[in-house]
Formats: C-alpha cells, sequence, structure tokens
C-alpha cells in the first residue's frame, strides 16, 4: 500500500473521531452523529493532507515505523476534522436561524 494512502486513511480516522468529539462537547454545534463523522472525516483528510504539505517530515509516517510522524498524522487529521464540524455546525445554525 503507498504512503500516500495509509496517511490519508490515518488523517479521516482521525478526523471522524475528531469531528465526533466536537460535536459532543458543544450540542450548540452537533450535526448529529452521522453528521459529525461525515464533516469530521472531510475535515480530516482535507486538514490533514495541507498538514502533509507544509511539514514534509510527516509524510514518512507510512514508509517507517515512525511514531512521532503517525502521532503527528492523527492529531493533524483529528484537529482539522473537528475545526470542519464546528464550523459546518456554525453555518447551519446560522443559517436554521
Amino acid at each position: 500500500m503507498s504512503s500516500v494512502l495509509i496517511n490519508l486513511i490515518v488523517q479521516v480516522i482521525a478526523g471522524a473521531i475528531g469531528g465526533n468529539v466536537a460535536g459532543s462537547a458543544s450540542k450548540d454545534l452537533s450535526l448529529g452523529a452521522a453528521g459529525n463523522t461525515i464533516a469530521g472525516a472531510i475535515g480530516g483528510g482535507l486538514g490533514g493532507q495541507l498538514l502533509t504539505a507544509v511539514i514534509p517530515m510527516l509524510s514518512q509516517s507510512a514508509n517507517t515505523v515512525d511514531i512521532g510522524a503517525l502521532v503527528g498524522q492523527c492529531a493533524g487529521g483529528g484537529i482539522a476534522g473537528a475545526i470542519l464540524t464546528a464550523i459546518v455546525g456554525l453555518i447551519k445554525n446560522k443559517a436554521a436561524a
């Protein structure tokens, strides 16, 4: 499996987890379980790829067993997933009002 695909899978899973954490932390911004997961996964994938482009050291996590790079991928994907979930939830609430 290519390193880009493994990195993307890690980022999407971390983003989905981050999206659910953000949705459960703030009920006002929650999109529901499925919405939080989808928004978080998209945010994790996009944000993680952006972070990998900015910090090339993180792209080596699939080629070697580098725990630091893997933790960086998880953190980047999770944070980006949480941020996108919060942004989409905020937009949804403003549109409904």
